[in-house]
């Protein structure tokens, strides 16, 4: 464990703008230095690093983070190398090892526990690859296997227990490759292919196991674990990601054959879901690394069913300059088979003929309202609405508006009132910041990018006065409870804060938020005093008779019935729930 107080040293000795330029050509633009971002291919810089914070940031892709997380993320280090790099090029020791807290310890001893188990099957099932002609004439051969460390889990209930002596202890059932059922164990995965998982660090999460033989499921994943949630991962990333960057163009999949397959025939930004439906994750994480993302799917009506899926979660999700595409492929076909039929250049051309999201919206809801009738054209606009409202970029917004207007047969002023179009609160936008300025930016928005000159103002919060609806308010909640961990919040740098918020499920939000006051220009006196100002802004949007009720409550006069009316609405609020 690295003591704070040796990353804080290391991070003020440092400078982030020359570890950067190691890599990046930057440009002075007033305060800040500004270049093209090396994660993701663009042709007007949108990547920014702070002298005076210590952070970088870009407004395109949102990546974010401190010196540490630069060298992690660009040359893919892990986090130790890249602390041990940067104290080495500042002449600075490393530490001698100190005892963490005995609950820190008990967590990461069991986590770098159950991560040495992982690793160590992932190595038994690779072994037992090579004991298994089937599964390789399967596979097609060795050479992708050895890429994605492709293993074969042999046709044994409890084959593990010869590489496991504790195979009759709980690690082994926590980490999700043993199954206990009444008091007897066995194998999760029997005479399957195993396609191991990796975090976006490299570490064996979880495995997805698919049949050879006819049998059913014909995938099975690892169940939901401390080290692995399906819907935060994605399969093949690890092996995807440099040719997601030089392609600029991101293929999500549903099988793991599938990107394998693919890899097969030199399409290497394929990547799958994990047996889930689409999640907003997904499609955040993909777009950070990529121009265009391109979903694939049967073009039979499961397909389209799961396509229409991906689809309602990337409207709040899509950007102006980053077009989403759907692309079906035809009936009896998947991405394995079409690209062994067709080559790669016969399934590129395909996927650069892929509906663009709004081609795909539309064409659904108009297959869904006879467009010839007054009552059809009603119809249209009442099942338009509500995906219109959630798309956040405004460009497409307005051009889908356009669209709509067209095909309803009204003008786009009547299907802007009709739709009841305001401008969607958002924190993604890849001009300045500070058109934060407009009135549809929340207070909760206002008050978490204030909130960063001063982090320990946080516990200043009430979270039953947040819209719990807002998805700054959920970041609020996990912000301050983050903090509530840290021993002396006053004493956090601006550097420590970019790594503080990495790897939190609202870190996109947190990092915007952070970026988003360094350009606004406010001293910090500036900032906390805007930061109490809305305070009393949220406290004065409060009903009257909620605001009663709360004064109540507080001094301790309120009735049994009072109480219980105030903390339902507690309950009922995320932010508030976060921090109980």
């Amino acid at each position: 464990m690295i003591p704070d107080s040796f990353k804080q040293d290391l991070l003020n000795r440092v400078d982030i703008v020359e570890v950067v330029s190691r890599y990046v050509q930057l440009k002075k633009g007033g305060a800040n230095y500004l270049g093209l971002c090396p994660f993701h291919g663009e042709k007007t810089p949108s990547f920014t690093v702070s002298p005076a914070k210590q952070f970088y940031h870009c407004f395109g892709c949102q990546a974010h983070g401190n010196a540490i997380g630069f060298l992690m993320a660009y040359s893919t280090l892990g986090y130790i190398d890249a602390v041990k790099e940067l104290a080495a090029s500042v002449g600075m020791q490393m530490p001698e090892w100190q005892p963490p807290s005995a609950q820190e310890a008990a967590r990461r001893e069991r986590e770098t526990d159950l991560y040495g188990l992982m690793e160590k099957a992932m190595d038994f099932y690779r072994g037992e690859l090579k004991k298994s002609p089937r599964a390789i004439e399967y596979l097609k051969g060795r050479e992708i296997a050895a890429r994605f460390r492709i293993g074969y889990a042999p046709d044994d209930w409890q084959a593990l227990k010869s590489v496991f002596e504790q195979y009759s202890e709980s690690p082994l059932v926590e980490c999700g490759l043993v199954i206990e059922n009444e008091g007897k164990r066995y194998d999760r995965f029997r005479d399957r292919i195993m396609f191991p998982i990796f975090s976006a660090r490299g570490a064996v999460v979880g495995f997805g196991g698919r049949v050879i033989a006819d049998a059913e499921p014909k995938y099975l994943n690892s169940p939901e674990t401390p080290l692995f949630e399906k819907g935060r991962e994605v399969y093949g990333l690890v092996q995807a990601r440099e040719a997601i960057r030089s392609a600029g163009r991101a293929l999500l999949v549903e099988g793991y054959m599938d990107v394998v397959a693919l890899a097969q025939f030199d399409v290497g930004y394929a990547v799958a879901t994990l047996g889930t439906a689409t999640t907003p994750v997904h499609v955040s994480k993909l777009l950070k690394l990529a121009d265009e993302l391109v979903f694939c799917f049967d073009g039979d009506a499961a397909g389209r069913k799961a396509a229409w899926r991906a689809l309602e979660v990337s409207l709040p999700l899509a950007l102006d300059h980053k077009p989403l595409r759907f692309l079906f492929l035809p009936e009896g076909e998947d991405p394995d088979t079409y690209v062994r039929s067709h080559g790669k250049e016969g399934f590129e051309k395909l996927a650069g003929e892929a509906q663009t999201l709004s081609q795909f919206l539309l064409g659904e809801l108009r297959s869904q309202s006879d467009l010839g009738t007054a009552e059809g054209r009603s119809r249209f606009l009442a099942a338009a609405r509500p995906h219109v409202q959630r798309i956040a970029a405004p460009a497409l917004r307005l051009q889908v508006l356009k669209a709509v207007a067209d095909l309803a047969g009204i003008s786009q002023d009547e299907a802007s009132a009709l739709l009841d179009l305001r401008t969607p609160p958002s924190y993604r936008t890849t001009a300045s910041p500070r058109v934060e300025k407009r009135p549809a930016y929340p207070l909760e928005w206002k008050l978490l990018t204030r909130l960063f000159a001063r982090p320990a103002l946080a516990f200043e919060i009430d979270r039953t006065l947040l819209d719990a609806r807002l998805p700054e308010s959920a970041a609020l909640g996990e912000l301050i409870g983050k903090l509530a961990e840290v021993d002396d919040p006053e004493r956090l740098t601006d550097a420590l804060v970019a790594e503080l918020v990495q790897g939190m499920r609202h870190a996109d939000v947190l990092s915007n938020a952070q970026a988003t006051l360094l350009e606004l220009k406010l001293t910090r006196e500036e900032a906390v005093s805007e930061f109490r100002s809305v305070l009393e802004a949220l406290k004065a949007r409060e009903p009257e008779e909620e605001r009663i009720l709360r004064s109540k409550v507080l001094r301790g006069v309120a009735s049994a019935e009072e109480a219980s009316r105030f903390l339902k609405k507690v309950q009922q609020n995320p932010a508030q729930r976060s921090k109980n």
